[in-house]
């Protein structure tokens, strides 16, 4: 006979999640909140970047989808942060539209990162295709030491 874990229990296996309701499974969730950004808008302005280190650079992608290149900006501050920056404006409204749902987000987003040492960051280049933002940041050539150094014993 299978082990039901213990946090299993008749009621909830009751429980059916419908990802279409209008229910917001995140509500009770710590997410940063501030009086100028509205609940719904919060998901763009924590705008989720993935940092990878190759032997060469560093790369940095974001998904933005629907954002033009222009409405991005990349910034070198004090030589070693690199700043993502945008914003997504909201959809003009009409008066003779009737709203049923929004769930698309819209707003400010800013991502700050401290580069290592070895950044290159008068090399910075970026690029934007299909909604993904990379930013390549070479990497500095690390002089790799003598694989064995011989060491004299002294007396």
């Amino acid at each position: 006979m299978a082990m039901i874990p213990s946090f299993f229990n008749s009621r909830s296996r009751d429980i059916i999640f419908d990802p279409f309701s209008s229910l917001d499974p995140f509500k009770d969730f710590p997410f940063p909140s501030s009086p100028l950004i509205p609940r719904e808008n919060s998901a763009f302005v924590n705008t989720r970047i993935d940092w990878k280190e190759t032997p060469e650079a560093h790369v940095f992608k974001a998904d933005l989808p629907g954002i033009k290149k222009e409405e991005v900006k990349v910034e070198i501050e004090d030589d070693r942060v690199l700043q993502i920056s945008g914003e997504r404006s909201l959809e003009k409204e009409d008066r003779n539209d009737t709203w049923h749902r929004v769930e698309r987000s819209s707003g400010k987003f800013l991502r700050r990162f401290k580069l290592p040492e070895n950044a290159k960051t008068d090399q910075v280049k970026a690029g934007m295709e299909n909604g993904v933002l990379t930013v390549t940041v070479p990497k500095e050539e690390v002089k790799k030491p003598d694989a064995m150094k011989t060491v004299e014993i002294s007396c």
